[in-house]
């Protein structure tokens, strides 16, 4: 199935956290629910974010009790707000929101609520296309026998299906390539060792598990070919914000001459944002670093510092692969370009 859809009149998502080990699917026609599954990474990546924030606006309208379009219209404005407070980083969270804002179509309740519901199914349907799109544009740049350094998870798991930084992978495989992936472990909650590993496995393509600080060494070695990552937000010069550590491995990627590559789709890119200075980075729980699994590592009363994402500036940034085309520096110029929707 896919990460997220709507099935039988409710929103079926895959809970992360339960992963690897067992899957689990949850469903729900309550929009708070959402909101909690995207505050504790029961779903999370950018583009899942997008679609299950519209999705919760779509739940949160049906279940309004009014007949006063005007009543109407301001009930969906306190949802709204209450689903854009869920994660502060993700772009597509708040791009998703403002789209079903102005979805919205008829004169009557019951017609407002089916215009939600149709542009939130919409929405889900592109992210599988959109995603097909990037790993075709991204494969070309995956020579044959390429070893991938990959951060975090950026694949099916992170979006409704396929994947962005792992969809070029995909994409790549799927056009007959051979070539194996390394992927870091990602602290402090191991997306890459229990999402980005368990995905690849299960598409029967080569991965080794390293250590975060691990990268370096394999960079200097020789041993990667290139380094592909996602995004939660990219800013209008071409920095881009995603999970802590990414910048390590851009600087890493530079210093031994690797190409280091983001896939994000377009609805990532947030032009309003002239830098990544100006990124809002989230500061999430101190429980995530002193605990591994439930297990406290750390001992009890030490300070803690967890932003959750870091800015790579974009002259670390070899490429940017969206849907509309890949685009490279000056970044200022060739994304208000890919925006416009040149290709």
């Amino acid at each position: 199935m896919n990460t997220i859809c709507w099935r039988n009149g409710k929103i079926q998502f895959i809970d992360q956290t339960r992963l690897p080990h067992e899957t689990v699917v949850l469903e729900t026609d309550d929009y708070q629910c959402i909101v909690a599954a995207l505050k504790t990474l029961q779903i999370r990546g950018a583009p899942a974010i997008g679609v299950a924030a519209a999705y919760a606006v779509a739940a949160g309208a049906a279940k309004v009790e009014t007949d006063s379009p005007a009543e109407f219209l301001s009930e969906l404005d306190n949802i709204c707000r209450t689903v854009a407070s869920a994660r502060p980083t993700a772009v597509n969270l708040f791009w998703a929101i403002e789209r079903m804002r102005k979805a919205v179509q008829g004169e009557t309740v019951a017609e407002m609520k089916a215009s939600l519901l149709a542009e939130a199914k919409r929405m889900e349907a592109e992210d599988a296309e959109v995603n097909r799109k990037i790993g075709r544009f991204g494969a070309e740049l995956i020579p044959d026998g390429a070893t991938v350094l990959t951060h975090c998870n950026a694949g099916a798991l992170a979006t409704v299906t396929y994947g962005t930084a792992l969809g070029v992978i995909r994409a790549a495989k799927e056009q007959g390539k051979t070539l194996q992936v390394y992927a870091d472990e990602t602290r402090p909650l191991l997306q890459g060792a229990r999402l980005t590993a368990w995905e690849l496995m299960q598409d029967n393509i080569p991965v080794t598990l390293i250590t975060d600080n691990m990268a370096g060494h394999f960079l200097h070695k020789g041993v990667i070919t290139c380094a592909i990552v996602g995004a939660d937000r990219i800013a209008a010069n071409g920095d881009v914000a995603n999970k802590i550590g990414t910048y390590s491995v851009a600087v890493l990627a530079a210093e031994n001459g690797v190409p280091f590559y983001v896939a994000a789709p377009t609805s990532t890119i947030d032009m309003a944002l002239a830098t990544g200075d100006e990124i809002p980075i989230e500061e999430r729980s101190p429980e995530e670093v002193t605990c591994i699994g439930g297990v406290r590592v750390a001992p009890e009363g030490v300070a803690v510092a967890n932003p959750a994402f870091d800015v790579t500036p974009h002259h670390y940034v070899s490429a940017i692969i969206t849907e509309k085309g890949v685009a490279q520096e000056p970044y200022v110029e060739r994304l208000r370009e890919i925006i416009g929707g040149s290709s």
